[in-house]
């Protein structure tokens, strides 16, 4: 069974080709695909057989790679087809330009943080999956996106769970809201035994079907930091009113706490696109074909606190998160330097969160962002001083 989207819509979906994006095509598909919606543009980086295979299947208007050295291979992969094709940061910011009103943001990294910003400014809905616009731009991004007029819905499963679920009339009622996470697949290690962790064992989710980076950041709760920070400009809360739990089953999304001792939450199967379907089909839902909830065979459902001796990117969340100003953007700065050593083999993985905290520690000074190029220059100051440090 298949339930179109409430009108036809123009979509554009920057980061078509990893995890989020392929899964925000399924949702397409299945709430109507080509009937129901104009796919404006689809963009990647090097999948360029599945950004070619995506385009001509959805009948994408523009295709565009951000790297310049795949054009030729993505123009000769669409000659024929009457499809557009462009590459590059330029590329970029011409899909993210065209006339969509909802566009997904899921390019991962400060990479996507120019082409949302694009979208946003010229009042398009944005479905947030790109964390960095909030981490590191945080209230210049929150004002790009009220000035132009388009509405911001969150698509982690966290933000999007608090978002469903968030009564806009009791603000004045709001107390906190309850991050959960899983813990990923090292919540019962030592830290002796994460001492030897390898990208394969770090990439290896128990719940969560995502994309390399993503998994590793899960993994070393860097995602659920990020989140934190995240989630306090998505939602206009104070540092403290943000708390972290761990919820092994995955089972409820994230929580809202009232004044009168209430707790709202929302459940629902480990499964993205849920949370993508809402961003999609709001304020209505849609039918998707995603595992349902039997409570009958729900034994149990844990919660604890996050081990701060093992998964130290928490307080280095709550650190940037008081500071304010531009600590978030050199946070983020670090860690990508930080995971991508990691990746490479050239840092241990419990030194990730040890470089990011001396990053953050020499560039404590720092003056706060008064608009987005003084972002891009922490971001970058960060980089090269962890950079240094490895």
């Amino acid at each position: 069974m298949t339930s179109a989207a409430p009108s036809r819509r123009r979509i554009t979906i920057l980061g078509s080709t990893g995890s989020i994006g392929t899964n925000t095509l399924d949702v397409v598909g299945r709430l109507g695909g080509r009937e129901s919606f104009d796919v404006m543009a689809l963009t990647g980086n090097g999948n360029i057989a599945l950004l070619a295979e995506q385009a001509k299947t959805f009948g994408a208007k523009l295709a565009v790679t951000a790297s310049d050295e795949h054009y030729e291979a993505l123009k000769d992969a669409l000659s024929g087809s009457g499809i557009a094709v462009a590459a590059g940061k330029s590329g970029l910011a011409e899909a993210a330009a065209m006339d969509a009103g909802w566009v997904m943001a899921a390019i991962v990294g400060t990479a996507g943080l120019r082409p949302t910003l694009i979208a946003a400014e010229r009042g398009a809905d944005i479905a947030l999956a790109n964390k960095e616009c909030l981490v590191s731009a945080g209230a210049l991004f929150i004002e790009a996106v009220r000035q132009g007029g388009g509405k911001l819905l969150p698509v982690d499963s966290e933000h999007n769970a608090i978002f469903q679920v968030l009564e806009e009339n009791q603000r004045h009622a709001l107390e906190r809201i309850i991050l959960t996470a899983s813990g990923g697949p090292f919540r019962t290690w030592t830290l002796r035994e994460m001492a030897s962790v390898t990208v394969e064992t770090a990439r290896a989710h128990p719940n969560w079907s995502m994309g390399l980076k993503i998994s590793i950041d899960s993994a070393s709760m860097f995602n659920k930091a990020l989140e934190m920070i995240e989630a306090q400009h998505l939602f206009r809360l104070k540092p403290e009113q943000v708390e972290v739990v761990v919820h092994p089953q995955s089972v409820i999304h994230s929580m809202v706490g009232y004044t009168d001792g209430s707790v709202l939450a929302q459940l629902g199967s480990p499964d993205m696109r849920t949370a993508i379907g809402y961003a999609l089909t709001y304020p209505r839902r849609g039918h998707l074909p995603v595992e349902r909830l039997d409570f009958t065979k729900l034994s149990r459902l844990d919660f604890e606190a996050p081990d701060p001796d093992r998964f130290p990117a928490l307080r280095l969340a709550r650190e940037a998160m008081e500071t304010g100003g531009v600590a978030g953007a050199v946070l983020n700065g670090a860690k990508e330097v930080a995971l991508e050593a990691f990746i490479a083999g050239r840092l241990r993985f419990l030194d990730m969160p040890r470089i990011v905290e001396r990053t953050m520690a020499m560039l404590s000074q720092l003056p706060a962002a008064s608009s987005m190029d003084d972002v891009f220059a922490a971001d970058e100051k960060a980089r090269q001083v962890a950079a240094g440090l490895l």
